[in-house]
């Protein structure tokens, strides 16, 4: 009796293990060819919605934000799709506001698109930017950030969205702050840019592949 319960445990966990192996998905293999459509190009980029710094409950928000820089065909994983080299946050008229009244925030450039991951299906490429440095002030208090922040681009609306998570941004100095921003703060940074070439209606194309 022991000798088939001990059999019939044998086949029914060999069976489990088939069943696991034939519903589990195949693993994506990573992109390493990343194709940018035009390449080389410039690029122009404006918010659509709010920009908004949040650094330890404190929330940062612009109405309006640009930037712009160079795209360009890349390879490896992650690899480099993207150069920001002039970035705007708030603009005459509209400067980025808090509890604590108007923020003034000067990033240090330049910024890296870097990609990872690809997905055909929805035209949607994972990454992040890269070298993230800017100095904010607020009041009397100044401090910068740096770091990375995680994000998406969207080819056919020509979307990046910037989602970062906390820890991938840290305050690595601060003046005049008290409490209220402490070295060592892990801000995060959300919004979504609509890129352009620049001068053209045309969105560039991000597209990843493993020839």
């Amino acid at each position: 009796m022991q000798k088939t319960l001990r059999n019939l445990a044998v086949v029914a966990g060999g069976a489990s293990a088939a069943f696991a192996l034939a519903v589990s998905p195949a693993s994506a293999v990573a992109s390493t060819v990343w194709t940018v459509t035009p390449s080389p190009a410039n690029f122009s980029a404006v918010n659509s919605g709010n920009i908004v710094l949040t650094v330890n409950g404190l929330a940062m928000t612009c109405t309006k934000s640009t930037a712009g820089g160079t795209m360009q065909s890349a390879t490896g994983n992650p690899a480099t799709v993207g150069s920001i080299t002039s970035m705007a946050f708030g603009a005459s008229g509209a400067p980025c506001t808090s509890v604590l009244g108007p923020v003034s925030a000067v990033p240090t450039l330049p910024w890296a698109v870097k990609v990872f991951d690809y997905t055909a299906a929805t035209g949607v490429s994972k990454g992040y930017i890269d070298n993230v440095d800017a100095t904010v002030s607020v009041g009397a208090c100044t401090f910068r950030v740096k770091g990375k922040a995680s994000g998406t681009y969207t080819n056919s609306s020509g979307t990046l969205a910037v989602n970062s998570t906390a820890g991938e941004l840290t305050v690595v100095s601060a003046s005049g702050c008290g409490t209220a921003v402490p070295v060592g703060a892990k801000p995060t940074f959300k919004g979504n840019y609509l890129v352009k070439v620049t001068g053209t209606t045309t969105i560039p194309k991000i597209v990843g592949s493993n020839p």
